[in-house]
């Protein structure tokens, strides 16, 4: 692939950080972005480009005007892009929330996946960002409900990666939380709003907050009022936060 122009600008006024070299037998295509500050992980946050190929996501996350990045980008055919190292801040969360924390870049590695969001996610593409969460959780020690999605962390402002995400197969390999089984204990919370807030979302706008939590934990896209099946997987879920 064609270097692009503004990575071989950061090279030449070595204003891009250097990436440290990756283990032995990872196949991981560098493109340095500009876009960073310091920063620490304890989350990783995933997020889709809405952009019909690899080479437009990575030249908006590695141009200086656009101020957004992130710390990898997994291509469609599974190619792992790495633009910010990961002890550095990446500009991918913007104004988020999730458990009290406000500043999600500063406590995060952020993923883009390189999907339009109307397409299902590449199995080549899962695969390999099945591998590099494996990686992220090892060294950071970085626990099951903290991999969450920007919408979950920007509800109504953001609605990515798609409700066409597979997160219970991500769940089920130790990375976020899935219920299969509705809660069934005689201490059910019945506020919905209470729920979504003790699993972490910004109630500000509960509606907002309602439809992140649709799209991430019921696979769908759906605006209506709260129902018993928002409630059954709520329940289940915020038990299962440490």
């Amino acid at each position: 692939m064609r270097a692009l122009p503004v990575l071989a600008a950061c090279l030449l006024a070595a204003s891009c950080a250097r990436l440290p070299p990756v283990p032995a037998g990872d196949e991981v295509v560098q493109v340095p972005s500009p876009n960073y500050g310091e920063r620490r992980p304890n989350y990783v946050i995933l997020h889709q480009t809405s952009n019909d190929t690899v080479e437009q996501a990575l030249a908006t996350l590695t141009d200086p005007e656009r101020k957004v990045s992130a710390h990898y980008l997994v291509g469609r055919d599974g190619t792992l892009y790495q633009l910010v190292a990961e002890n550095l801040r990446a500009w991918h969360a913007g104004a988020s929330y999730w458990g009290g924390n406000t500043d999600m870049n500063s406590a995060s590695i952020g993923i883009e996946l390189d999907n339009n969001g109307a397409e299902p996610f590449a199995e080549a593409q899962i695969a390999r960002l099945l591998q590099l969460l494996d990686e992220l959780k090892e060294r950071y020690g970085i626990p099951p409900p903290n991999f969450l999605g920007h919408s979950d962390v920007a509800p109504g402002r953001k609605v990515d990666p798609s409700a066409l995400f597979p997160w219970q197969r991500l769940a089920a390999a130790g990375y976020g939380l899935w219920c299969k089984q509705p809660f069934v204990g005689t201490d059910r919370v019945e506020d919905a709003s209470l729920g979504l807030r003790l699993l972490g979302y910004d109630v500000t706008d509960a509606s907002a907050a309602l439809a992140a939590f649709r799209r991430h934990f019921r696979g769908i896209d759906s605006t209506a009022a709260p129902d018993a099946a928002d409630l059954d997987v709520l329940n289940c879920l915020f038990r299962q936060q440490p």
